[in-house]
């Protein structure tokens, strides 16, 4: 039994000698090739680079996008609002219209048109101070961006395509047209004052 010991006490060192070279099998391929190593990392610093700045890229543009939209909504969050007391304004401007001339001499008709007048130019005035501005175009150019024709009209002095009747103005809230203006538009019959010819 004892010489069983010492044979294994002796194979011992052996085994251990031989699990010491056997621990690190790729110890010698991984220092043949450092360079395939260094290649492949700096690759692979590359490609996570690229996509961290286009993370970053992304996200600033997301920002810059949310911050426009919290803009115009800041900008144009009455715009129905707005929408709804144009209606109220334009009852105002017919309410002055309808008195005759002849019943304007009257003190207290005189008084009820002063009151209605400055009701009107309170709330013109609060609209203004909120980016609303009117569009009356009466002897403009008919622009179809800011104007809607309701009808056509032949008028002496007027040169064709001019507006010649508002029947309803229009409205633009900062830069976005709210209403358009509602006119009468000088058809292409109608000759100038002052007698110039457009095709000459």
């Amino acid at each position: 039994m004892i010489e069983d010991k010492d044979t294994i006490e002796d194979r011992r060192p052996a085994n251990d000698a031989g699990n010491a070279a056997g621990e690190f099998p790729d110890e010698g391929a991984a220092t043949a090739a450092p360079e395939e190593r260094v290649a492949a990392l700096e690759t692979e610093l590359a490609d996570t680079k690229d996509r961290l700045l286009r993370a970053l890229a992304e996200t600033e543009n997301v920002r810059r996008r949310a911050q426009r939209e919290r803009e115009d909504t800041q900008k144009y969050a009455i715009s129905n609002f707005a929408r709804d007391l144009l209606s109220s304004v334009d009852n105002l401007r017919r309410a002055l219209e309808s008195v005759p001339e002849a019943e304007i001499a009257d003190p207290r008709t005189r008084s009820l048109l002063d009151g209605v007048a400055a009701t009107e130019r309170e709330l013109l005035g609060a609209l203004e101070r909120h980016g609303l501005k009117r569009i009356d175009p009466k002897g403009e150019r008919f622009d179809h961006n800011f104007h809607q024709a309701i009808f056509e009209a032949e008028r002496a002095g007027a040169a064709p395509g001019t507006v010649v009747e508002v029947l309803q103005p229009g409205y633009l809230l900062h830069d976005r047209l709210l209403r358009p203006a509602m006119v009468g538009v000088a058809k292409a019959g109608s000759r100038p004052a002052d007698g110039t010819d457009d095709a000459a």
